[in-house]
């Protein structure tokens, strides 16, 4: 044994592990109170790599989950929305049926019918346009399919979820035509005696002396009942034409007198006349015609449904030739349910109002918005167009329950199992196992308390070389 005092190797020796367990120690107490075996890049340089990539999932999953989550709650606005309109269909179409029960009722009970069927349709557009999730409205179109045209004889009715975003060009080759009839004589005179005209079912009665300006206005005050105008053909002669386009626009007209300058000119036969429907093409590809609506139904405009307005100089056709563009566009409501960039659901939502409803029924009116009950044949028409009308929004409520189900629900499950599997990952690589760690730390606290002591004990060995100098 050597004694020297320049150099307590035992001392350092000593020191050198007490410092060992101290650090070990702090280390201990580090994990303990953080509850984290991984706290910097020291602690384990891979784990901490890994372990960073994982929480970003989890806070990504996390907001998938809450985006999702929101994404159920905007669908099911919507449909209950969509449920009240149902109702209100359902209810429009038992006042249909009602309105055909024509050996019951007379005119009062029907416009009675009429005014209810009004006061729905009104009803229904004020959901379409007022319902909202936030600030967003979802039934007024906004969030579907929607389009501008560039020529004010065009307007854009609505799209499907195949109509694509694009500019289309729209090219009438064959003008939609109304029904028309031109009384076979030119009323001169003042009736000379009582008329009554029969004009699609509907009887007319015309009072001697009224003028030709008379008959139109007494003609026209039964519109709403014949579906049917009168006018002046430019000639004198009176002239009718239906108010739809197309051959669902059909006049029958009769009179209990035979035609001459003295009575309305129409004949005491009876005269049938129909229009025409529209063709042309959308995006260079035949279009469906239903009188004046240009259906595109293949092609990227597939769904695709305009109105062609009535010619400027003459009411009775539509406007004809290269009508300009319509540029479509797809407002989708997009829904982000991923942790990660792209992972996105989307659905269109497009508008319930009763313009756009029962736009292609096989029926006499262009949409909902148009339908009538005020004769029996009217309201067997209007029953077309409201069965057209409830297929529609059944649809979109299928569609979206199928949105939810499937592409909300199920991703939102199916996070939650992998948010799940990540945190319980992440545990595992970064989380402190206390037992284990108590463990250690009970160790190297004794092994502090020990280095202590004997670090005491080392420093007192030089001492020794003082026995040596007595």
């Amino acid at each position: 044994m050597s004694f020297v005092i320049a150099n307590n190797v035992a001392s350092l020796t000593a020191n050198h592990y007490l410092g060992k367990s101290s650090r070990g120690l702090n280390s201990s107490l580090e994990k303990l109170a953080s509850g984290f075996k991984v706290n910097r890049g020291a602690d384990g340089p891979a784990a901490l790599v890994i372990s960073e990539k994982q929480r970003v999932q989890i806070a990504g999953l996390t907001q998938a989950i809450d985006n999702a989550e929101k994404g159920i709650s905007l669908i099911q606005t919507a449909e209950g929305a969509l449920t009240e309109v149902n109702s209100l269909l359902v209810k429009i179409r038992s006042l249909a049926i009602d309105s055909a029960n024509e050996g019951v009722n007379d005119a009062d009970a029907q416009a009675a019918n009429q005014s209810e069927i009004d006061n729905a349709l009104d009803t229904i557009r004020r959901i379409a346009e007022n319902t909202q999730f936030g600030i967003k409205k979802l039934l007024d179109g906004s969030r579907g399919i929607s389009g501008t045209t560039s020529d004010p004889n065009v307007t854009f009715i609505k799209g499907t979820s195949n109509t694509y975003a694009g500019t289309y060009a729209v090219n009438v080759t064959t003008p939609a035509t109304r029904a028309v009839v031109v009384a076979p004589s030119t009323q001169t005179t003042n009736l000379t005696a009582q008329e009554t005209l029969t004009i699609n079912g509907v009887r007319i009665s015309l009072n001697a002396g009224l003028s030709p300006t008379g008959v139109r206005d007494r003609i026209n005050q039964f519109s709403d009942e014949t579906g049917v105008i009168a006018d002046d053909d430019g000639s004198g002669a009176t002239r009718l034409y239906s108010e739809e386009f197309g051959d669902a626009g059909e006049i029958t007209v009769s009179s209990d007198l035979p035609a001459s300058t003295t009575s309305t000119g129409f004949s005491n036969s009876t005269v049938t006349m129909n229009g025409t429907d529209i063709a042309g093409q959308i995006d260079g590809i035949d279009f469906v015609g239903t009188g004046n609506l240009a259906t595109a139904t293949s092609g990227s405009a597939q769904g695709l449904v305009l109105e062609i307005a009535a010619s400027s100089s003459d009411l009775t056709t539509t406007a004809t030739g290269l009508l300009g563009d319509v540029e479509v566009e797809d407002n989708s409501l997009v829904f982000h349910i991923g942790p990660n960039e792209g992972q996105s659901a989307k659905i269109a939502i497009n508008t319930i109002l009763p313009t756009a409803l029962a736009v292609n029924a096989d029926s006499t009116y262009d949409s909902l918005a148009d339908i009538s009950v005020l004769t029996a044949d009217a309201a067997n028409e209007t029953l077309a167009s409201v069965d057209a009308a409830i297929d529609e929004i059944t649809q979109l409520r299928g569609s979206l329950g199928a949105f939810q189900q499937n592409s909300l629900d199920s991703t939102a499950n199916s996070l939650r199992v992998t948010l799940e599997n990540t945190v319980s990952a992440e545990s595992v690589i970064r989380d402190t196992n206390f037992a284990v760690e108590i463990a250690n730390f009970t160790k190297h606290q004794v092994l502090v308390q020990a280095g202590t002591s004997v670090l005491g004990n080392a420093n007192q060995t030089s001492q020794l070389v003082l026995s040596l100098l007595n």
